[in-house]
């Protein structure tokens, strides 16, 4: 996709002051989730309430937090931007989510409640060994830093380049806020404030949408008549160009961007865990997938709106990256107040993904590492631990994200995809062949994932193959490679009892009391 002319020829624009009213609203939106942060404190006695919220979280709550994860700001703000310059291609990109919900719910819930875990991770070891239980640990905690500074660095840079705002000031107050709520509330306060923050930042998106409409000349009419005529709508040509974009290699791709967390995440499968039973768990995965297709329909609306809104008002101003229009539109057409609470919309989105990975982090280091080295100790001192690594994981991510701010980076959705490719998609393919084959070796798969991490790096660096497809190259090398692999190493002296599909419904051995 290409920057439309707007963006490179208009007139630049001022830097407007935010503005008191602005300021205010933003402010009660910060303390508000702050408030919900110290209502949960005195709801976590132990750690499964702090990572799990004790399995009683509401089955319609946990779908909108995990609704509410995907949604980061790389989300809110990437695809008006990408609807602007470009058109509607992202819709096949989130497509995948609907049609695989039945796949998890049928092929990989079944596998991760009964095994009742609390780190996904933990399943690695059961099925293969301590080591690539290890990697998937590690690799989703490198993955989620990466997406911790992006998410807090992108709507940071996007901001503090139309208002007055200064960036690594907003970077601090989006990161010291979902520090302060995720220590203190645990696993429900990161639920609960992702239910207000998806309520706030779809109420900001559809209030600028129907402001307009309200404004344009022509109405609704107007934006569809304009937007055909500029091919706004269009989703994708029809191509196998695999360095294109084209229909097939947007919606291939997507099927295995949107696979990778959906199986392999911590942030999701700790989801799974939180409700009382597996059909509220797939309850869960469905108000995610039912919510997926509308938003992404309205957000890329609302960036086709902002062309045709524009292209009548004369022009957009010059920025520097795309990702800039939609503070851009709010800080100068919204009303004051009204402005700092559609900001706020933007703060909400980073800040539902950034508590989702710290919690999610402090889960599998405690779980994955400490206890399983260590062992468990005494309630208290591991709520504390919990308690210090979200925080530690939190800085850690806002020091990441002014590292980035030295960066020239264009599209921070793009280097994402490119991020999740290298990091996540291995791991997917370690969970697929765990899941879905019995012959599978330890050995192999540690060939497997150096396949994968080979191919999705030369994808990367040495082709010019299409982002899109970075996740196919990491997961399917690693399947194909690993499954062959394993033919010439000996097989595992272990009972795969409830431990793959094949063998779900046989009760799993006590194998000894592996620490969670």
């Amino acid at each position: 996709m290409t920057i439309t002319p707007l963006l490179a020829t208009a007139a630049e624009s001022p830097v407007r002051a935010f503005g008191l009213l602005n300021y205010t609203a933003l402010a009660a939106y910060l303390l508000a989730v702050f408030g919900v942060g110290v209502w949960f404190t005195r709801q976590n006695k132990n750690t499964d309430d702090f990572f799990r919220g004790g399995q009683s979280v509401p089955w319609w709550a946990v779908g909108v937090s995990i609704f509410a994860t995907m949604l980061s700001s790389i989300t809110y703000m990437s695809m008006p931007a990408k609807a602007y310059a470009g058109d509607w291609t992202l819709v096949l990109q989130n497509l995948p989510i609907f049609l695989l919900a039945p796949v998890v719910i049928g092929l990989f819930l079944p596998v991760y409640r009964r095994l009742d875990a609390t780190s996904a991770y933990e399943y690695l070891e059961k099925r293969f060994n301590y080591g690539l239980r290890l990697f998937g640990c590690v690799s989703f905690v490198v993955m989620q830093a990466g997406r911790v500074a992006v998410v807090l660095f992108l709507p940071a840079l996007a901001l503090s380049t139309v208002t007055d705002l200064n960036l690594y000031a907003s970077i601090a107050m989006m990161g010291v806020f979902s520090v302060v709520y995720s220590m203190l509330g645990g696993f429900k306060a990161v639920i609960w404030t992702d239910v207000v923050q998806t309520v706030v930042l779809l109420s900001g998106a559809l209030f600028s949408l129907l402001l307009i409409l309200f404004n344009l000349d022509g109405g609704l009419s107007q934006l569809l008549s304009t937007g055909a005529a500029n091919h706004k709508f269009d989703i994708a040509f029809w191509s196998w160009d695999v360095t294109s974009a084209g229909v097939a290699v947007v919606f291939i791709g997507g099927i295995f961007n949107q696979l990778v967390p959906l199986t392999s995440d911590q942030g999701y499968v700790q989801r799974y865990m939180s409700t009382r039973t597996e059909k509220q768990a797939a309850g869960a995965i469905w108000v995610n997938s039912i919510m997926t297709i509308p938003c992404t329909v309205l957000f890329l609306g609302l960036g086709t709106a902002m062309f045709v809104f524009y292209q009548q008002k004369g022009g957009l101003p010059s920025l520097p990256t795309p990702d800039a229009i939609l503070p851009w539109f709010v800080t100068n057409e919204l009303p004051a107040g009204m402005a700092g609470l559609v900001v706020a919309a933007i703060f909400a989105a980073a800040q539902s993904t950034m508590s989702a990975s710290i919690n999610s982090m402090s889960t599998v280091v405690t779980v994955d590492i400490v206890h399983r080295l260590r062992g468990k100790r005494s309630d208290a001192a591991d709520l504390r631990l919990a308690r210090l690594l979200t925080g530690l994981f939190g800085l850690a991510g806002m020091g990441a994200a002014y590292w980035i701010a030295l960066a020239n980076l264009q599209s921070m959705f793009d280097t994402f995809i490119k991020v999740v490719a290298l990091t996540a998609s291995p791991l997917a393919g370690v969970f697929i062949l765990g899941i879905f084959t019995r012959r599978t070796t330890s050995a192999g798969m540690v060939v497997g994932i150096l396949a994968g991490v080979a191919a999705a790096a030369a994808a990367w660096l040495k082709s010019d193959i299409s982002f899109w497809l970075y996740a196919a190259c990491g997961m399917l090398p690693t399947v194909i490679v690993g499954y062959l692999a394993s033919f010439l190493t000996k097989r595992d002296s272990r009972d795969l009892s409830g431990l793959t599909f094949h063998t779900i419904n046989r009760p799993q051995p006590n194998r000894g009391g592996l620490s969670r």
